[in-house]
This record gives C-alpha cells, sequence and structure tokens, in this order.
C-alpha cells in the first residue's frame, strides 16, 4: 500500500494523478488502461474539491495498492460531506443532447471504466474505492457497467 494526503484543493490535482498513475505503471498496467485510471480519478478528485467542504476546507487522502497481480485499487476518502458518487443516477446517454441534464457524465464514466466501483461512510470519512483489472470495463466492454456496489 501506499498513500498520500493533502489539502483537497485543485493545485494538487496533478501531484496525486502523478501518484496514482506512477503506481500503475510501476505494477506494469499497460498506458491505454493507465489513462482510464488517471481519469476516473480526476474525476472523482475535482468532485471533492469542488464539493465536499462547502465554506471550509479538508483533505484527501488516495491509498493505491494492487490485488492477485492483476488489479489496481485506488482507495480515495475524504472527511467531507456525506456523498455517496455511486448513488449519483446515470444520464440518459440515448437521449438526445439537448434534452439531456448537465451534469452526471462524468461519473458515469468512472463507473464505466472502473471494473468495480465501492462507496463506503467510515469514521467520519467518505471512503470510494475504485478497482481496475489489468484489461478492464474501459478495454473489453466499454458501453456495459461495470461492477458497483454500495
Amino acid at each position: 500500500m501506499s498513500k498520500i494526503r493533502l489539502p483537497a484543493k485543485i493545485e494538487h490535482l496533478e501531484r496525486i494523478i502523478e501518484f496514482v498513475a506512477g503506481h500503475a505503471e510501476g505494477a506494469g498496467f499497460p498506458i491505454g488502461r493507465i489513462k482510464e485510471i488517471e481519469l476516473a480519478a480526476e474525476e472523482v478528485l475535482v468532485n471533492i474539491f469542488n464539493y465536499a467542504y462547502p465554506g471550509t476546507t479538508g483533505d484527501v487522502m488516495i491509498d493505491c495498492s494492487i490485488k492477485d497481480d492483476i488489479r489496481f485499487v485506488v482507495e480515495i476518502s475524504d472527511n467531507g460531506a456525506p456523498f455517496d458518487i455511486l448513488a449519483v443516477p446515470d444520464p440518459d446517454v440515448t437521449a438526445d443532447i439537448s434534452d439531456r441534464e448537465i451534469g452526471g457524465l462524468g461519473v458515469f464514466f468512472v463507473k464505466q471504466m472502473a471494473d468495480e466501483a465501492r462507496y463506503r461512510r467510515e469514521a467520519g470519512r467518505n471512503v470510494l474505492t475504485l478497482i481496475f483489472n489489468r484489461q478492464g470495463a474501459g478495454v473489453e466492454k466499454w458501453g456495459r457497467p461495470g461492477n458497483v456496489e454500495k
């Protein structure tokens, strides 16, 4: 396991993404899969930076690990307002673009790219666990939802 904890501010986004990508690369993940991991992590982090701490500040912690030599696990946690990102309804991607509601597409892509996603509220923290198989959702089954659990 490798962890980083920083203030939940947009100026730390690049450093955190480099941290996550570096661990995925060190685990031998292919570049295409690493880009998907980066994109999913960025979407979650930007949501935390923008919404977790209304009127105040806090931190974000990222924990990267490898399971069974083929699964890259990213655990993202914050002690902001309780929010289950996985409970956000998927947008109707079949609707005409002019009829779609604004927002929700980034969370939808996170659910698509991760092979598994789990949320829990623990010890006053939002904890989102994203699991990416070496060859996963974004590579082999793009367009089909991953295994999303609450």
